[in-house]
């Protein structure tokens, strides 16, 4: 037995996963299928006490440690420790704050669910399955976020557990700088046991798919985004077959149709699942190309996203927010033209490019809140 394994961490509430064990293998996988990690153990935390155990372990015995709380995009490295967030997705709504508070396991379907009983509704993304911690820590844009700013946004407080194992609270009045960085940073600055956040006054809105004319789809398309009110977000969609555009709409049907004329169907916001595009291919622009859109839709899938109104408006570090458009291709391309160079957090599959997600002066900021809270790294490298 490794030297790592001799004392096993003693849990208030969890579970610890051995190599060899039952539960391990199903335990230690991401829903990534590239990532075949072997940790040294995992750790399925029951609460926050839990969690900083493993952390402390973690240090002790020099090991790595790598957090799942939904399985998305995890690596392990072979001599580390896995920690699981997964059981802890508890969600509680409070509708007179109309505010939610989530464990770090919860999805966004349990929100959604939970909010809507009140006429309430969460910045959630385009998929009911995806966490709602770490889409809200990368930033967070979903179909209501023209309307009310990224999920980062409206972050209210978090509970974190530090390197050194303190359990501190972040908000604007309590370690105002690690707050700041939450919103929008990432999760490298320590591991979040509870996130309070805003939900809005949204029960219905007016969603659907609009079939455009390929030949004047992108020109629609501008007339529409340079004069659209905060509560409308669309996304225009070009591949090989045709051209359509997403739209949802925060407001009444007569408006909607004004806008965009019929074809949008009212429901409920926790029914409108709105969908995305793996983004092989990720950058901004303040003008689009319209040549180099057409002709990359013309043998893959293109989607136009139109950014603005109020995740224009000061916030966290989330994102490029003066930047109007993100044009997102489902495979690999050369025939785009560089636009600012930017990516977004949430999309980032290349670490080595995590600076593109930031402005540049939100990047120096991240860094130094980062060597304050977690200067030895043990939440990865910034």
């Amino acid at each position: 037995m490794s030297n790592h394994l001799m004392n096993l961490p003693r849990l208030s509430g969890g579970t610890v996963h051995l190599p060899g064990e039952t539960g391990y293998d199903e335990r230690r996988g991401s829903l990534n299928p590239a990532v075949d990690a072997h940790p040294v153990m995992v750790i399925e935390a029951a609460g926050a006490a839990d969690v900083r155990t493993a952390v402390l372990a973690a240090a002790d015995c020099g090991l790595a440690l790598a957090v799942q709380a939904t399985g998305h995009g995890t690596h392990t490295a072979a001599e580390g420790i896995l920690l699981r967030t997964t059981c802890m997705d508890s969600v509680r709504v409070d509708p007179l704050r109309r505010t939610a508070t989530v464990g770090p396991g919860a999805r966004w379907g349990r929100v959604l669910d939970e909010a809507r009983k009140y006429g309430l509704a969460p910045l959630s993304g385009s998929s009911r399955d995806v966490g709602v911690t770490g889409f809200t820590l990368g930033g967070g844009v979903g179909w209501l976020s023209r309307r009310y700013g990224f999920a980062a946004d409206s972050v209210l407080s978090a509970q974190v557990v530090l390197a050194d194992g303190r359990q501190v609270r972040a908000s604007e009045e309590e370690n105002a700088d690690l707050f700041w960085a939450l919103r929008g940073g990432g999760g490298g600055f320590g591991i979040v046991t509870s996130l309070e956040f805003r939900l809005y006054p949204v029960r219905e809105v007016q969603a659907g798919v609009i079939t455009l004319d390929r030949e004047t789809a992108l020109a629609t398309y501008r007339r529409l985004t340079e004069n659209a009110p905060d509560a409308l977000s669309t996304a225009l969609m070009i591949t090989p077959d045709s051209v359509w555009m997403k739209v949802l709409y925060a407001g009444g049907a007569a408006e909607a149709e004004k806008l965009v004329g019929p074809g949008l169907t009212t429901m409920e916001y926790a029914d409108a699942a709105m969908g995305g595009t793996p983004a092989r291919y990720l950058d901004f622009y303040h003008d689009l190309p319209d040549e180099a859109l057409m002709r990359t839709g013309s043998r893959a899938t293109v989607e136009i996203r139109h950014w603005g109104g109020a995740m224009a408006n000061p916030g966290g570090p989330a994102g490029h927010r003066s930047v109007p458009y993100s044009v997102i291709v489902n495979e690999a391309t050369e025939d785009m033209p560089r636009g600012v160079g930017a990516t977004f957090l949430n999309f980032l599959a290349d670490p080595s490019r995590i600076h593109t997600a930031f402005t540049a002066d939100n990047f120096r900021r991240l860094a130094e809140v980062k060597r304050a809270y977690d200067p030895s790294g043990m939440f990865g490298p910034r």
